[in-house]
């Protein structure tokens, strides 16, 4: 019998799942592959062996990686650890503080940034603001919102029934407030209300229908009224869950008890939300009412605002926004993962975000045609590969979405709409599991888990070992077998690419490698192999 030899020019499509390996009949089928593994695919459509990741520095513990973008020049990288920020510059720790956020918050770490700033947040923590300053120093500061002698610019919003009834003892001073329901909890001690629009803060609870409040101007009346509301962010009712900019105004996304509400700054005052007459440039507040559940989980600043929620996606839209003309239209339902936030990535005008499936990576764009956004699925023929995405970072330079799976492996998409290229592949590192990542002045920083240590490395060129760590002797030494400087990688087994000789299977003991032979360079490293097979 003959044997035909078919020649393969492209792997455009990617590794392509097994349910759809019988489908040749597909277009993808011609330019996929049954095994692509740590190895990118170029928007040509050919593929390389991806470089290896050279070791930066042990971590104390899990991360969540954070870039900071000062200028067109100083770019930092943010590993939010356990109580604490490293800050990296060009791989290099150069300080470290103290900061609110813990493992337990990682999940829900959500962070916008403009100029010097980077907002962060978290639905069971206080949000801070991080600023670093020209002087090189960093400060880390709760917010402060807008305050008066009169009045502090907060979201407020009544929790209790809209029945709800309150009866000051007094007009003015420290007054007792009696309800005629459940109404007060201890936590509500040292929280800002108001009553028919009259500040004031709780200074002690009697239990669930009295309290005594500090006024700060005197009321009106001592009637029996159902005008009052409460802070909308405080340790009892919980803190933000996502935030942006858009439009010279702050974006507010969602609470941990108010999980569906939208809050806009007013305009050029970010940290004034104080509703007014509803004025042009005065603050809006709104929920997202709809025939199902719609948890914000994400906002994104882009050709409109963008709204994620756990059961669909949304347009806000106003030319500008104010409070006469905002306007909010549900454009698909897809939803997003509620109990994990996975950073929005823009790619060419479209935004990519993880659906609520756990096995899907979705483009949400705007196409002219129909006015509207829609969100096409990019893991459609390689599914097997998405398993509840918990971070991704895009690489401009490169083209290269990476998305970092919950079972520890790491999908990589070359995405180039403009050649219709949608190409999945996916990496490993031996024994390791990827817990984070994030791109930072063009370089792609990993997290890495090994036998219960945190490892930092990046993705660099011209290395053919993962959590590589290079040695050289300096100007005049002879060279020497045993290698000291290993103390990260106490007991793990390495290669090593020493003089050009490859020794394998060598252990760190004592921080030191020893060698057959006295060698002047060593590149020592977990090996990794490649893998290309063909439909």
């Amino acid at each position: 019998m003959a044997r035909r030899v078919l020649e393969k020019n492209t792997f455009s499509t990617g590794e392509i799942a097994p349910e759809l390996w019988g489908r040749s009949d597909l277009n993808a089928y011609a330019n996929g592959a049954a095994r692509l593994r740590n190895v990118f695919i170029k928007p040509s459509g050919g593929v390389r062996r991806r470089p290896g990741i050279r070791l930066i520095d042990a971590l104390p513990g899990p991360v969540r990686l954070v870039q900071f973008e000062f200028n067109t020049e100083q770019t930092y990288l943010l590993a939010f650890g356990d109580k604490r920020v490293q800050v990296f510059e060009d791989g290099i720790e150069t300080l470290w503080f103290e900061t609110t956020f813990g493992p337990e918050h990682h999940d829900l770490l959500n962070w916008t940034q403009s100029a010097d700033t980077l907002l962060v947040v978290h639905p069971d923590a206080p949000p801070v603001r991080l600023t670093r300053t020209k002087d090189g120093d960093w400060q880390m500061t709760l917010w402060a919102w807008r305050e008066t002698n009169f009045k502090t610019s907060q979201p407020y919003y009544k929790f209790a029934d809209p029945a709800a009834t309150l009866t000051p003892s007094g007009t003015s001073g420290t007054v007792t407030l009696t309800a005629n329901s459940d109404v007060f909890v201890d936590g509500h001690v040292g929280t800002l209300w108001r009553i028919a629009g009259i500040e004031g803060e709780i200074t002690s609870v009697g239990g669930p229908r009295t309290s005594t409040i500090a006024l700060k101007q005197a009321l009106p009346n001592a009637d029996e009224t159902v005008d009052f509301v409460e802070q909308a962010f405080s340790d009892v009712r919980g803190w933000p869950r996502s935030v942006t900019f858009h439009q010279d105004r702050m974006i507010i996304g969602g609470s941990r008890d108010l999980p569906n509400r939208l809050w806009m700054s007013q305009s050029g005052d970010l940290f004034n939300f104080e509703l007014g007459e509803g004025l042009d440039d005065e603050a809006i507040e709104f929920a997202l009412l709809a025939d199902q559940v719609n948890a914000i989980t994400g906002i994104f600043a882009g050709r409109h605002l963008q709204v994620f929620a756990s059961g669909s996606e949304w347009m806000v839209t106003g030319d500008p926004l104010t409070p006469a003309n905002v306007q909010i239209t549900r454009q698909t339902r897809i939803g997003s993962q509620a109990d994990r936030t996975v950073p929005l990535v823009n790619v060419d005008g479209a935004t990519l975000f993880a659906g609520r499936s756990g096995r899907e990576i979705r483009e949400f764009l705007f196409t002219d045609v129909e006015q509207a956004y829609g969100s096409s699925d990019l893991a459609l023929l390689s599914r097997h590969l998405i398993k509840q995405p918990i971070d991704q970072a895009f690489d401009a330079d490169r083209r290269l979405l990476h998305v970092v799976m919950g079972d520890g492996s790491l999908g990589t998409l070359t995405l180039y709409r403009s050649e219709a290229i949608t190409a999945w592949s996916a990496q490993s590192v031996e024994g390791a599991a990827f817990r984070a990542i994030a791109v930072a002045g063009g370089q792609v920083y990993l997290c890495l888990e090994r036998d219960g240590k945190f490892y930092l490395g990046r993705f660099y060129e011209g290395c053919g070992l993962d959590l590589s760590i290079t040695a050289e002797l300096a100007e005049g030494e002879s060279p020497r077998r045993h290698w000291g400087g290993f103390d990260d990688l106490e007991g793990v087994t390495l290669a090593i690419w020493a003089d050009g000789v490859l020794y394998r299977d060598i252990t760190v003991s004592g921080g030191t490698i020893s060698l057959a032979d006295a060698v002047s360079k060593v590149v020592a490293g977990l090996p990794f192999i490649h893998e290309i097979a063909a439909l």
